[in-house]
């Protein structure tokens, strides 16, 4: 059957892992072919050329977007690379032929950015487009290169593999991103080759300006809309689980098996992402099931998510959250039957660009929760300007999330188990259908409060 599969970066670093347990195993010959797989950059590789996801720390991009000279780090990635292509050479990597190709498209990118670089300091046009294009090119050079590294290593071992480079660095057609996916693909027999994708692609709207750092999920997403597989599947480096084994403890969670699109959602919301949500929608809207497997447990059928699916039994599926928050209390004693006060303080938040997790209200106060990330000055003193009083603390949010828990006394089961773990809860809350039961704490004691919960339910 036609699948297309997303390989993650640290799974991609693994790359032997990759090729054993996922494009080898339990297949032979043509058994191999009728799949595209989409591959992010080597893990690390986008956090030099933009900035580190988690910690911020600055990369190529920010050197640029301060017109300071952004050469040396160019030349510093050409070696990091290179250095990858040695450690890669024992699969049987050619390596000049992959040093040649990174240093000649990493060249050929500084020519842009070089470019973009003059047209910036002439101060003659907005740095927004000219910052956005150089995000784009220097988000495309990872992907490329990894791209090409598995490519080349399955063509020296006689499988039939086909690059396919969506990055668009020698193809100026005005395609958007959905025009040259159809482009890249309209000519492959899918039946006779592996095809290795770019997690990056390059189209007229920006593949970064909407999604940023989540481009090579809707890349893959975006391929399995075009081709309609009996599959959708992403390998990532551990199983989507009950709860977080790290923190709970291996032996006290179990991989899902089962869910629904919407159950990854409210995954996505609180940053556990099976998938980024703006890549998971095609695929649910156009009913492509996703299978979430671990890379270095290849016999384990992962978990599937559908549209239709809903546990048989009511029961509690995912324990998680996140202690990355903000929670945002506006009170003013005139909210009380006036119309329209929860209409402003949105209109406030919209102005900022910002969205919330959480929202609990009383007759005179509201309580909204946002990522701290999205936390400004300007955004607090607005309100505190606006109504008499706000107040903002940093706290955790911890969900019950599932596909089917409607059943009496689970909230006061939940709330037991924190209480007997010495844990205030800070306010809670959830929608009409249940799917997600949501408890605020103080950041301190998120573990606490997700190991409470993992065991009583």
């Amino acid at each position: 059957m036609l699948t297309v599969e997303k390989i993650g970066g640290t799974s991609m670093s693994a790359l032997q892992d990759v090729i054993k347990n996922v494009i080898l195993y339990n297949r032979i010959g043509n058994e191999l072919y009728n799949r595209i797989f989409v591959v992010s950059a080597f893990s690390g590789v986008t956090n030099l050329l933009l900035e580190n996801k988690k910690t911020g720390e600055p990369g190529v991009y920010h050197l640029i977007a301060r017109q300071e000279n952004f050469k040396t780090a160019l030349e510093d990635l050409i070696v990091k690379l290179k250095e990858l292509n040695k450690k890669y050479e024992p699969l049987g990597l050619d390596l000049a032929a992959a040093d040649e190709f990174i240093e000649k498209h990493v060249r050929h990118a500084q020519k842009f950015l070089e470019n973009l670089s003059g047209i910036l300091a002439s101060g003659y046009v907005s740095t927004e487009g000219i910052l956005q294009a150089a995000r784009e090119i220097l988000a495309s050079i990872g992907e490329t290169h990894s791209a090409y590294v598995l490519t080349s290593i399955l063509q020296g071992m006689g499988i039939n593999a086909t690059l396919v480079d969506l990055s668009g660095f020698h193809d100026h057609e005005p395609y958007t991103i959905d025009e040259r996916i159809k482009q890249a693909f309209k000519d492959i027999d899918l039946a006779s080759t592996i095809c290795i994708a770019t997690g990056y692609t390059k189209g007229t709207e920006g593949i970064m300006r909407e999604f940023d750092r989540g481009y090579s999920e809707v890349t893959f997403s975006k391929i399995a809309v075009a081709v309609q597989p009996q599959e959708a599947i992403i390998h990532k480096e551990y199983h989507l689980c009950s709860a977080d084994p790290v923190l709970v403890g291996i032996h006290n969670c179990v991989p899902i098996g089962f869910t629904n699109y919407d159950v990854a959602d409210q995954l996505a919301d609180v940053g556990m992402e099976a998938i980024h949500p703006k890549a998971s929608k095609p695929l649910e809207i156009n009913n492509i099931n996703l299978r979430i497997k671990n890379t270095f447990e290849p016999e384990h059928p992962g978990t599937l998510i559908t549209r239709e699916y809903v546990s048989p039994e009511k029961k509690v599926e995912v324990i998680t959250g996140t202690n990355r928050l903000m929670m945002l209390d506006i009170y003013d004693p005139l909210m009380v039957g006036n119309v329209g006060t929860d209409l402003e303080i949105m209109q406030i938040f919209k102005k900022h660009n910002v969205s919330y997790n959480f929202k609990a209200t009383s007759a005179n106060s509201i309580s909204i929760v946002i990522w701290e990330k999205d936390y400004t000055k300007a955004l607090f003193d607005e309100l505190h300007a606006k109504f008499e009083k706000a107040t903002a603390e940093k706290v955790a949010i911890v969900c019950l999330i599932s596909s089917n828990m409607d059943q009496p006394g689970l909230l006061a089961k939940a709330a037991s188990a924190l209480a007997k773990a010495g844990i205030n809860i800070k306010s809670a809350g959830f929608a009409l259908r249940q799917i997600n039961i949501q408890f605020l704490v103080d950041r301190q004691d998120f573990d606490t409060a997700v190991i409470a919960l993992n065991a009583a339910m």
